[in-house]
């Protein structure tokens, strides 16, 4: 069922991630430059921009995998790459599950990249199986289970690190249009249910509506905050219903307006 996001928007508070004033260089490129973000803990924000604005990168530093060559960026707290790196979790576009690996073995990696036994890790992981609609595929192999599937089992997979912030990079790219719809639904119960601060970097505005509080549209190289459109959508009873109210579509087309612009 599709939800309105703004009583959860709401009721968050406390530090989640900042970005400050943030420019980082790779040689003679700016990558992104003057970069203002905030994103309060517990909520979602989604970045949509022209391919080469910079989204990825941000994603990067967030992480702490880069750092800014001018500004701050902070994560709960924290500003220093080490201390980042250990509040988040990221889901790339493609799954990256081991084939070797049955499924469930697949969905404990995280937990065993830490330092818990496999056998701790599969009785913390197996009863999730049905929660994420995986139930009866523990045993199988990743060529064995559909894309919506896989992508399920990597979610799962960056949801058991206990990490308080989420990177979703293009988490669905690579899906069918009728499978990536039938994700969006899932994950979006799935973090009402479950709340983590979230940056999702994606190029489908309808994505970027459907999974976010709030959507920022970053402008050409190098990136710079162009628009901000907090989502408040209204209840509504399916997903159709949900991309046809006036709401929904006035948000649509005010990214659009912004992307060509």
């Amino acid at each position: 069922m599709a939800q309105g996001h703004g009583e959860t928007a709401a009721a968050v508070h406390g530090d989640g991630i900042r970005l400050s004033g943030v420019t980082r260089r790779y040689g003679d490129v700016v990558a992104v430059a003057g970069l203002d973000l905030a994103v309060p803990r517990h909520t979602r924000l989604g970045i949509v921009g022209p391919s080469g604005c910079g989204k990825s990168t941000v994603l990067s530093m967030v992480s702490g995998l880069e750092n800014p060559d001018e500004g701050v960026v902070e994560v709960l707290g924290d500003t220093a790459p080490a201390a980042r790196l250990a509040r988040c979790a990221w889901m790339p576009q493609r799954d990256l599950l081991l084939p070797w690996r049955t499924v469930l073995a697949n969905a404990c990696v995280s937990l065993e990249n830490r330092g818990v036994s496999r056998r701790e890790a599969r009785e913390r992981v197996r009863p999730l199986f049905a929660r994420f609609g995986l139930a009866g595929f523990e045993d199988r192999r990743p060529y064995e289970l559909s894309g919506g599937m896989r992508q399920r089992v990597s979610f799962l997979r960056t949801l058991v690190a206990d990490k308080d912030v989420l990177l979703l990079d293009e988490p669905f790219g690579a899906l069918d249009s009728i499978t990536r719809a039938g994700v969006q639904d899932w994950l979006r119960d799935t973090l009402d249910a479950e709340p983590r601060t979230v940056v999702l970097v994606t190029h489908d505005v309808e994505e970027a509506l459907l999974l976010s509080h709030e959507v920022v549209v970053m402008s050409s190289r190098p990136g710079r905050v162009a628009a901000r459109l907090p989502v408040e959508l209204p209840p509504a009873g399916s997903r159709r219903e949900l991309l046809a109210t006036p709401e929904f579509v006035r948000l649509r087309d005010a990214l659009l307006a912004h992307l060509e612009g």
